[in-house]
């Protein structure tokens, strides 16, 4: 598969009140269209969310921005702008990073959970600094995952970031 140079074309959603930052790595193909997060509807991201905070899977645009702002969640990606081969994280080369201060420095962010192994790497690489709230590593909600199911999801999230 060909690399195409995307931008990351939509805005982080927090407020002054986000305690929790989720990072994903780079959009899909399906999010890029949707202009939103975790647009694909395999990605288990939102039945994961709502099952931690106890509320109904939310559905459109707005009721996810709205559902990740009345829990306090901030959600963005690492990547601003990179090569890649539809949604492959495997293939994302020329990597220019977001600049997590337009979210820490508005925030009280307590800690910040990475979604998934490329994620975690590329934040690592490209993001961390000194003085940066706690950060996990959470286990992926994209459906190539297959070896974790929504429940055990549910659980390793809420242990990472909500304990």
């Amino acid at each position: 598969m060909e690399l195409t140079h995307v931008v990351h074309t939509f805005e982080p959603v927090f407020d002054e009140t986000s305690e929790i930052l989720i990072l994903g790595s780079f959009p899909s193909v399906k999010s890029r269209e949707n202009q939103f997060y975790y647009g694909h509807p395999q990605n288990r991201f939102w039945k994961v969310t709502a099952g931690i905070c106890g509320e109904e899977v939310p559905c459109t645009i707005e009721e996810k921005r709205e559902f990740l702002l009345r829990n306090h969640i901030a959600v963005w990606d690492v990547i601003a702008s990179c090569d890649i081969a539809g949604s492959s994280d495997a293939s994302i080369k020329n990597v220019v990073a977001n600049d997590m201060n337009r979210i820490l420095g508005h925030a009280d962010i307590r800690k910040i959970g990475v979604n998934g192994a490329t994620a975690y790497q590329l934040f690592l690489k490209y993001c961390m600094r000194d003085g940066m709230p706690e950060v996990c590593r959470l286990p992926s909600t994209s459906p190539a995952n297959a070896a974790w199911n929504v429940e055990r999801l549910v659980e390793a999230w809420r242990k990472s970031l909500w304990e």
